[in-house]
């Protein structure tokens, strides 16, 4: 699948805690921590 760029602005507590959290779990960047949830949310979104 083809990735695009996708510039958002977040609250600076959240980037941080994004940050932190794809570190701590062995996520391979900010971005794939961010699709992933973004992901679950649109799969529980349709249940």
């Amino acid at each position: 699948m083809k990735k695009i760029p996708f510039p958002v602005s977040i609250d600076e507590e959240l980037a941080e805690k994004i940050k932190n959290e794809a570190e701590k779990k062995g996520f391979r960047n900010k971005s794939h921590l961010v699709e992933t949830a973004i992901k679950k949310f649109f799969e529980d979104e349709s249940k």
